[in-house]
Order: structure tokens, then sequence, then C-alpha cells
């Protein structure tokens, strides 16, 4: 082939690979989000063609641990760590304080009574908020030692309370225990229990719709997820690597009723199939630390990214 002719099928090939990243961007303009899809077919199944991110509150420092409360028409409670305060926001009255000072609180869940339990970094334990209004200390130590700063937590079905324990509170203060753990405590009974001592950074956490599997984000070196078979005991067993993360670190965790694991990370919420492959991603403005379902219909994804909060409606309901 002629040079000129080479030169003009090169052109073209450009020419048509650039048309369709146009069509592309315009396409995702139009949607009124920005996806990044590795698997139309799955991603579709969760998240709508017209999905719009919303972002409907803004102005604080660094939110995290989102989480719906289904009562007084259901609102929903997060954290502005910086600023020492839990927040509340609810489609009608909006962004008011809920609690402050809050021990500069981080992650936050509900128990099977509805009660909020909430993960303090200074106060470095795991709180719950009885329904009188006072805050009552569930677990402040391991074996006679503080913790470093309790991160994320969530609820088993037979109440009891599995958190982890990363050292980001401590602001390079020295540890009152060797290491990073992933703990479960038994309120009924005050039993501690140690689930996994070979962690970097713990820090998101959440369990299969049938419980039978354990989710923990490792925010440290090895930036990924790891999967455990949880044990009629309580305990856990067969530690693997879920998925690894390729933007950031992998921060808050959520499963939803499929059993697929939508996840915080540097550029949005990252998608997963139960077998770990990756479907897509949510595009945020702002990294996001945490997420989690809530709203009406259980299928509005609540985000918070840094200094904002954000919401987007999705196909599919999370588990606890």
């Amino acid at each position: 082939m002629h040079k000129p002719m080479r030169m003009y099928h090169q052109f073209k090939s450009r020419a048509s690979i650039l048309t369709g990243i146009i069509i592309f961007q315009i396409l995702q303009l139009a949607n009124g989000a920005d996806f990044e899809v590795r698997d139309e077919g799955r991603f579709k199944a969760i998240v709508p063609a017209r999905a719009k991110l919303e972002k409907i509150a803004t102005g604080m420092k660094f939110t995290e641990g989102p989480v719906w409360v289904a009562r007084e028409g259901g609102y929903l409670v997060f954290s502005d760590i910086p600023s020492d305060e839990l927040k509340r926001w609810g489609p009608k009255e909006g962004l008011t304080t809920f609690r402050k000072p809050s021990n500069n609180a981080n992650g936050n869940t509900t128990d099977l009574q509805g009660r909020l339990i909430t993960c303090e970094h200074s106060g470095r334990r795991v709180c719950r908020l009885e329904k009188d209004g006072t805050l009552q200390t569930l677990v402040d130590r391991f074996d006679g030692r503080k913790f470093n700063s309790p991160n994320d937590v969530a609820v088993k079905s037979d109440g009891t309370v599995w958190f982890t324990d990363p050292d980001y509170g401590l602001g390079g203060k020295p540890h009152d225990y060797e290491g990073c753990f992933v703990f479960r405590f038994d309120p009924k009974t005050k039993a501690l229990t140690v689930l996994a001592r070979d962690f970097d950074k713990p820090n998101g956490i959440c369990f299969s719709p049938d419980e039978k599997k354990l989710y923990v984000a490792d925010s440290g070196k090895p930036h990924h997820i790891r999967v455990f078979d949880v044990q009629k005991n309580g305990t856990v067993t067969g530690s693997a690597v879920f998925c690894e993360i390729d933007q950031g670190v992998p921060d808050g965790i959520r499963c939803d009723a499929k059993g697929r694991i939508l996840l915080s990370a540097g550029d949005g919420v990252h998608i997963f199939a139960p077998g770990g492959k990756l479907t897509g991603k949510i595009l945020v403005p702002e990294t996001p630390a945490n997420l989690c379902f809530g709203g009406t219909s259980g299928k509005t994804l609540f985000i918070t990214a840094r200094t904002s909060l954000y919401s987007i409606e999705l196909l599919t309901k999370g588990t606890k």
C-alpha cells in the first residue's frame, strides 16, 4: 500500500476511535452520571440507565460511616470526623446535627433493636445509643488494653457486633496492643473474640446475605478485600483475597441482596460480582469514604465523600 493510502487509513481509523469516545462521553452525560462499565449486562441490572448521582449536602470536613435509620419516617446518620460531629440528613428537613461532640465518630450501624452502634476514634471504643438517649460503652479494651481506633462495624442476626480496629485515629501515637485486628463482640456474654490478626489496616466490614461470608477491606499496603467463611461458633476460616482495587484504597463496603459487593475507593463506588469480578464503577467527584443503602425503597445508595453527601437510586437493595 502506498504511503498516502496508509496515512489515509490510519487517519480514518483514529477518527473512528475518536468518534466512538465522543459518543460514549455524550451517552454518559445523557445518563446523568459518570460510569465506568466493565460488564454492561450486570451493570444495568444494578444501575438504571438514567441514574443520576446527586449531591444532597455539603460543607463538611471528612464524612464517613453512613447508616439509614428506619424510624420517624426514615433518616440518615453519618459522621463528620474532624468536626467531632454526627450529622443527620432527612429528605424533608435536610442536614442537621445529630450529636456533638461525637468522640470523632467514624463507622455506624444499627443493632437488632434499631439502636445506633458507633465506632469512636478518640473515644477508642464501640458504643451504643440507648432509646432513652444515653450512650453506653459496649467494649473499649482488648486483654485489658485500649483499642487503637475502632473504624467500621457490622451487626450479625444473632446480635453480635463485628468491627475493625486500625490505627488511623491514633495520629502516630503508640498502640496499646501490637497490631490492627478484626474483632467480634457479644453484648450478651461480653465475650470479645479476635477474628483476624494479620491485616495491615482493617477497614470496611460486611456480611453476605446469608451471613456465611464475611468481607473485610484492607486499606493499608495490600489494597484489597478479603473474604472469610463464618463458622457457627462465631469464628472465621478460609481467608482469601476477594478482589484488588485499582484506584485508591478500599474503604467502606456493603453487600446487596444478590451478594454483590459495593465499595468506596479512590475514584468512586466499585461494584463487584459475587465471584469478585469488577462489574463497573459509579464515578464520584470527591473520593468516597463509605456508603450504605437506605431510603423508603431501600434502593437509595448514600455515599459519604470528603466534604459532601451524595445519593443515587439503584435497582437493588442492600443487606444489613
